[in-house]
Order: structure tokens, then C-alpha cells, then sequence
């Protein structure tokens, strides 16, 4: 879902957007930004949390914000939210709730076995890598964008596309393979 290079942004000098406008499109953000925040965090429920405080932040915030791409704004917030939970989390590790006690409902709409397999290919993916992915694949960014928002070169950009999508290959391929015998 590409969007335009101009889109959220407004010209220099021209007055900041209402209040209702700038909600309006924070709220148009919700769902890239949420598919985002599940990529990163590895979960539905740890996404929304992230996607919360993302959505927080921008509003809390508005009066950082510069006028140009809301939609980069906000991603950029959201990585740098993971990024200092992801540092936390590493130094304060916590125990998860086993997912076997029935907490949450099935889904039960698609292949879930093609869901889980896609879901574990993307979790067995670094950080860096699933972020990349996401960002130019799922959300449409290009990659000078992408390496804008994550503050990384270009050229950083493209080879942890690559990297990621020849691992995501592999694993999806490993799951494929069917030991054949010949009968005796």
C-alpha cells in the first residue's frame, strides 16, 4: 500500500491543521501502524500496547511534530518505542503467560497453518530485519524512506531486505520438505 511521498505534509508557513484534522489523521494511521506494531512486538497483544503508546505519544506530542509526513512522524516514533522496550526487556527479562491456558480466542478465519508458519518465519527474523520488511513490503515505503525512518543507510536498507527475505524463503521452504521413502 505505497503512499504519496507528500502525503500529511503541509507547506512551509502555511498555519498547523486543527486539532479534529490532525486526529483525523492519526486515526487514518491506526492500521499501518498497527500491523507495524505486531511485526515488531511478535504479538497481538504486546503490538497493541506498542501501537497504544505509539498513538499516545503522536497526540501528546503534536506540537514537536514539524508539519512534513505525519505518517514517517509516527512510524518513526513507533520504532524508536520498540527499540527502547526491546533494550529494556533485554536488561529486565519477564516470564509470558503460557498461551495454552485458553487466554485467547482462536482465530479461525484463513489457513492457520499457513499463519503460523508465515508468523514464525517473521519472529525467527532479527529486529532489524522484520522492520525493514515490513516497512517496504507490508506498509509500501521506499527505501530511502525506510532509511530515514530507521536512521540507517541506504545501502543498510536494501541488504537487510535481501538478508531478510532469503531467511524468510528458507524457513518457509525447511517447512515444506517431506522425507519421501522408496519402497524395499
Amino acid at each position: 500500500m505505497p503512499h504519496a511521498p507528500d502525503e500529511g505534509s503541509r507547506a512551509k508557513g502555511a498555519s498547523p491543521p486543527s486539532a479534529e484534522t490532525f486526529e483525523n489523521q492519526v486515526l487514518s494511521l491506526v492500521p499501518s501502524l498497527r500491523r507495524y506494531s505486531r511485526s515488531l512486538a511478535k504479538s497481538d497483544s504486546d503490538g497493541e500496547d506498542l501501537l497504544q503508546d505509539c498513538v499516545e505519544k503522536v497526540l501528546v506530542r503534536r506540537s514537536q511534530w514539524r508539519g512534513i509526513n505525519l505518517r514517517a512522524w509516527a512510524f518513526t516514533i513507533m520504532t524508536n518505542l520498540y527499540r527502547d522496550r526491546h533494550r529494556r526487556s533485554s536488561q529486565h527479562p519477564s516470564v509470558e503467560f503460557d498461551e495454552t491456558l485458553g487466554l485467547t480466542a482462536e482465530d479461525v478465519s484463513g489457513d492457520p497453518l499457513e499463519k503460523t508458519r508465515l508468523q514464525q518465519a517473521l519472529n525467527a527474523l532479527t529486529p532489524e530485519f522484520r522492520s525493514v520488511l515490513m516497512l517496504v513490503v507490508v506498509e509500501g515505503y521506499a527505501y530511502q524512506d525506510v532509511a530515514d525512518l530507521l536512521s540507517i543507510p541506504i545501502g543498510t536498507v536494501m541488504s537487510r531486505l535481501s538478508r531478510a527475505r532469503r531467511q524468510m524463503a528458507k524457513h518457509l521452504a525447511e517447512d515444506n520438505i517431506v522425507t519421501l521413502r522408496r519402497p524395499k
